[in-house]
């Protein structure tokens, strides 16, 4: 909702014309912005608004926030399109440079982008044509409701007149602005954009191979770099052989950079500087370099599983939640049912390396960066360089993929620090082998579970000692977990605790952090609840979400997953699967899982073949979601539903991500293997619609597949999956 605070920007453009703009609070509230209107109708037009219209009727539409593949540049002009009442065909969508006085907060992470811009966009639009309407009723001095608009045009019926939005835009900036919280909003049931299948601005130049990515930047002069690290997280230079590298053809520079010590900032490296990223390759393969010594050195994959194994034998250090009685529910179970969990560290892999361009002259830094927290990356690059903030212009420029790598920004302080000492412009490039070892990897995890079931099957105690990374109370960038976490007031008696282990390896948020790992041990787990009780897998999930732990006040706590919500997808999706209603081959098996995160709700079935000597075939994934009233994008939803459950099926298949002597073992697409297309199942997607303010796609849609592949396994084969991947295992069958 908006408030008192609520104001709007019209102003007249260069020529005539009418600007709108819309601003979104750090909060997420709405607000509308004012300011003094542009002067002249010579005066240069710079866009600091979300909605233009020329006297000619030419409408651009501002897309605010950072693009890396999850559609928004799309999905969002989409909103202020359809109030504002346009051909979608004739609009022009433009990316936003870097300006939150401007425009908001311009991120992308979370799936926030619908939840905080379904109203304010909305309105945006509707005072445009608000103002469309009054300015027509004006002009043919006729009352304004008797006027109505159609895409692009202000219609008077009863006289049959008819102006255009061009020809209304001048004269709708002159007049006073109508208060954007009683601006009425148009009916769904006459949405001509929302809800339509509409495909993404940017499909024809990326089919033609457009230069719109970051990777793709040209700046005149410009030299390339590439910036070699220890492989040692944070180690220092000791000594490189710098003249040697400086001789190689098509090198211009080198140097070192002293760095810091901050994981997420500019580490000690090498920068080499070169006419082609070909050049500086192959330069870096001379390049020589000792590295101080560093205590993450001594850290290894194998020793934090030793560390893991022994903290389960032992209490947690510190307990999240506890509930009722677990000692005695436990001590009256009828059967009791123990397993220990583990999911390893992973790397985003973005298809388009991390790569940043940047420009260093007269005290002022220029870059081009495909970040999806670019304000950060500005006051990363302010505070590393002693640069004034005001002084860093951020062109934002489509990334290949983000899925949370790009909320860190070490790559956009490489390139400017490189630029700065360099003198010139620079792009940098990093290798798929810089991407894969000096990423911030989801960090790997231990669960010791115990689960209580009386003699009628239901579950009645549930504990879990949850191993994982951090520093006292203090957990790892997002290697933690929330004390309401699933199923948490679902079981009467429940405990949740957790230890951790010190860490010197980068961390931070993959697609559905957390989540993306918890769905695959509870959900698991929940599936051998239910075999031990001989209870059907979703006959044993509607049972728990039934048997809810309301607190007195009867409402439950803020973020904690609605359960008929939750029994609706799941209703669907087995529904649509034909779950339990199918005879399958031996060897094959259904499973299922489900998950809330971001504000979604999922459940799916995967069917999978299993052949007698344990190769894994998924045969089809089904989709079910409730993220709300209104699907904005049929066709951009239903891809980021399919691309969450491929991406969900290659972490499960066969990602890993492991350390020795303190340094990533993989390197390349070799040993960190991607889903191949032959690879790839069909993903049926359904959504459910209920009465709730729509919320995003990007995250929700990945956790539970993971869960209903491993418990798909175990139907086929008999065989309990509870570590990840699953090439680690032997899943042959007699």
């Amino acid at each position: 909702m908006t408030d008192r605070r609520t104001f709007l920007r019209v102003t007249s453009l260069a020529g005539g014309g009418l600007l709108i703009g819309t601003l979104i609070d750090l909060d997420g509230a709405a607000r509308l912005w004012a300011a003094e209107p542009i002067a002249g109708a010579n005066t240069p037009f710079t866009p600091n608004a979300f909605i233009r219209i020329t006297p000619e009727g030419a409408i651009t539409i501002v897309a605010k926030n950072p693009e890396t593949g999850q559609g928004i540049k799309t999905m969002l002009p989409m909103l202020i399109a359809e109030e504002l009442d346009v051909e979608w065909k004739g609009i022009t969508i433009e990316q936003a440079p870097l300006d939150e006085a401007k425009y908001g907060r311009q991120f992308e992470g979370g799936s926030t982008a619908t939840p905080t811009q379904w109203e304010p966009l909305r309105r945006a639009g509707a005072v445009g044509r608000q103002l469309m309407l009054a300015a027509a009723a004006q002009q043919w001095k006729v009352p304004v409701g008797q006027c109505e608009t159609e895409p692009g045009v202000v219609v008077h019926k009863a006289s049959g007149r008819r102006l255009t939005y061009g020809a209304l835009a001048t004269a709708a900036a002159g007049l006073p602005v109508p208060d954007p919280a009683s601006v009425p909003l148009k009916d769904p049931a006459t949405f001509r954009i929302i809800g339509r299948r509409t495909p993404n601005v940017d499909n024809a130049k990326i089919v033609r191979g457009a230069p719109i990515f970051a990777i793709d930047v040209t700046v005149p002069g410009m030299l390339h770099a590439i910036y070699e690290k220890a492989p040692v997280f944070g180690a220092k230079v000791a000594r490189a052989n710098l003249d040697e590298v400086k001789s190689a053809p098509g090198v211009r520079q080198v140097f070192m950079l002293e760095g810091g010590t901050a994981l997420n900032g500019l580490m000690p490296g090498v920068a080499i500087l070169a006419d082609t990223t070909w050049h500086a390759q192959a330069a870096r393969r001379r390049l020589r370099v000792s590295w101080a010594a560093h205590p993450t050195a001594s850290q290894s994959s194998a020793d934090f599983a030793a560390k893991a194994e022994s903290l389960l034998g032992g209490a947690p250090a510190r307990v999240l939640r506890s509930e009722g009685d677990v000692t005695g529910a436990f001590a009256r179970a009828a059967t009791i049912v123990e397993a220990r969990y583990e999911y390893p560290f992973l790397a985003h892999a973005t298809m388009e390396p991390q790569t940043c361009t940047a420009r260093f002259a007269d005290g002022a830094m220029e870059i081009w960066a495909p970040s999806q927290t670019p304000e950060s990356g500005r006051q990363l690059v302010a505070t590393t360089l002693g640069i004034a903030p005001a002084a860093i212009t951020v062109h934002q420029v489509r990334g290949g993929g983000g899925f949370g790598r790009r909320l860190n920004n070490d790559y956009m302080v490489e390139a400017a620090a490189i630029a700065k000492q360099a003198g010139v412009p620079v792009k940098l490039t990093w290798s798929r082998e810089d991407d894969i070892r000096h990423d911030f990897y989801r960090p790997a995890g231990w669960h010791g579970l115990r689960g209580a079931l009386d003699a009628d099957g239901r579950i009645i105690g549930w504990s879990d000692h949850f191993v994982t990374f951090g520093e006292g109370e203090r957990f790892a960038p997002s290697a933690g977990i929330q004390p309401t976490e699933f199923p948490a007031l679902f079981v009467p008696h429940f405990s949740l605790g957790s230890s951790v282990i010190p860490l010197g390896v980068p961390t931070g948020a993959l697609r559905a952090p957390t989540s993306n790992a918890i769905a695959f041990v509870f959900q698991s787990f929940i599936d051998e609840l239910a075999h031990a009780a001989g209870k059907d897998p979703i006959a044993m999930r509607r049972q728990l979400l039934q048997q809810v732990q309301k607190p007195e006040s009867g409402a439950m706590p803020a973020g904690v997953m609605d359960p008929s919500r939750m029994l609706g997808v799941l209703d669907l999706v087995a529904e649509k699967s034909g779950w339990g209603k199918r005879t399958l081959p031996k060897g094959s098996g259904m499973g299922v899982g489900f998950h809330f995160s971001h504000r979604g709700y999922f459940a799916q079935v995967a069917e999978v073949r299993v052949s007698k000597s344990g190769d894994v075939k998924v045969v089809k994934v089904w989709a079910a979601g409730d993220v709300g009233s209104t699907i904005i994008n049929p066709s951009g939803a239903e891809q980021q539903v399919q691309g969450s459950v491929l991406d969900g099926l290659g972490e499960a298949l066969k990602q890993e991500i492991t350390i020795d002597g303190g340094r990533v073992v993989q390197g390349n697409f070799n040993d960190f293997e991607l889903l191949r297309i032959p690879e790839a199942p069909p993903v049926e997607v359904h959504f459910r619609t209920t009465d709730f303010p729509p919320t995003g796609m990007g995250e929700p849609a990945l956790p539970p597949v993971i869960p209903a592949l491993t418990n798909a396994i175990f139907a086929a084969t008999g065989k309990r999956v509870r570590s990840l991947p699953l090439s680690r295992h032997d899943l042959s069958w007699a």
